[in-house]
């Protein structure tokens, strides 16, 4: 079997971009070992087109995607996002797959309110969304990364194929290193400020960092709302922004040296940045909604909050930050946790067995 993977890691910061690539070549590389030849692209390399933000851009890269596709002949494309490179392959007849990370809709609304306001970038999310859906609605497949997506995915498309997709991680990438500079005991926040959906529970931390001035709070991260959320956090003392790190290396060494590992979101899936830190043996605070709970286990690898809830954020940080055993305990089985569950080898089984399903069925039609 040859699978075609394609990268959209585009859009957010470099830390976000690198990652997911990073992260497809982990899965394409599992998919080798079982005997899988795959090819890892970035899709805007071979397929754009309007709407963009570069006249360059608006005519698609048919000559690009047509060689790519008579060079490599997959078996099956696999892409992270719903944009030209899977038009291309649905003109192309191509089996497609979709790997879906969070709740595309709502992503969508919030842009909406958030975003794109004025006429012209409307009328580009539209375009974008048209775009989208009928990806959606002409795939093989989505593989989502949480079992919560299903409902969401069958209302809008409830024909479409979905399974589920854990997305893996390497924990021999996830080791102690040397730590840096931080003052204890302190509490560790590693995301970016790229959809107010998410980013705006932070201001949940207000009162949290208010009320705990003997511990300190850094917040490595950026993103295009940062601005609406260090005016509020950056008032106090005891809190400091770390801006980007490099990934990987400066990360594990920021997850190597906090103590706790925070998680406030308003809008979430499986977080990447959860799994890392876990696999770092370090205890998670997260808010309870989307993916969370089925990636951070309530009580046994950390504690799960309600949105808005700061007093069980200041309870849950004071429990861990005052009793390091549980800390320690709580760490060391959130690694285990994650190392059994989030394997890409079982990952690639997983997709190897259900493209075989796919494409078995396809031919006895």
């Amino acid at each position: 079997m040859r699978v075609l993977i394609a990268s959209g890691a585009g859009g957010g910061t470099a830390k976000g971009r690198i990652g997911k690539y990073f992260h497809l070549k982990e899965f394409g590389e599992a998919l080798k070992k079982l005997g899988v030849e795959y090819k890892l692209v970035s899709e805007t390399d071979y397929a754009t087109g309007f709407p963009s933000r570069h006249v360059r851009d608006w005519l698609p890269y048919n000559r690009k995607f047509k060689k790519l596709i008579d060079d490599f002949k997959p078996d099956v494309i696999f892409v992270d996002r719903q944009a030209h490179f899977g038009l291309q392959a649905i003109k192309a007849k191509i089996p497609l797959f979709v790997y879906l990370r969070g709740n595309y809709w709502m992503e969508v609304d919030m842009a909406k309110k958030t975003i794109y306001k004025d006429p012209l970038m409307r009328t580009v999310l539209w375009l974008r969304h048209r775009i989208a859906e009928k990806v959606f609605r002409n795939c093989a497949g989505v593989f989502m990364t949480a079992d919560y997506l299903n409902d969401v995915i069958k209302k809008y498309h409830p024909n479409t194929k979905t399974y589920h997709f854990l997305e893996g991680i390497n924990a021999s990438h996830w080791y102690p290193t040397k730590q840096m500079e931080l003052k204890h005991p302190c509490v560790g926040i590693l995301q970016d400020a790229n959809w107010w959906g998410k980013t705006k529970e932070m201001l949940t931390l207000d009162k949290v960092i208010e009320n705990m001035s003997d511990v300190t709070f850094y917040w490595a991260g950026d993103g295009q709302y940062k601005d609406k959320i260090l005016p509020v956090l950056e008032k106090h003392k005891n809190f400091r922004w770390l801006g980007s790190l490099e990934y990987p290396d400066k990360v594990r060494e920021y997850l190597s040296t906090i103590d706790v590992y925070a998680l406030p979101t308003g809008m979430d899936t499986t977080p990447l940045s959860s799994r890392e830190a876990q696999l770092m043996e370090r205890p998670v605070v997260a808010t309870r909604i989307g993916g969370i709970p089925e990636v951070v286990m309530d009580k046994k690898t950390g504690f799960l909050v309600a949105e808005g809830d700061y007093n069980a954020w200041i309870e849950s940080i004071r429990l861990l930050v005052s009793n390091k055993d549980l800390a320690v305990q709580m760490g060391k089985a959130g690694r285990q946790f994650i190392v059994e569950n989030y394997n890409w080898a079982i990952v690639a089984k997983r997709f190897i067995d259900a493209v075989n399903e796919y494409l078995s069925n396809k031919k006895s039609r």
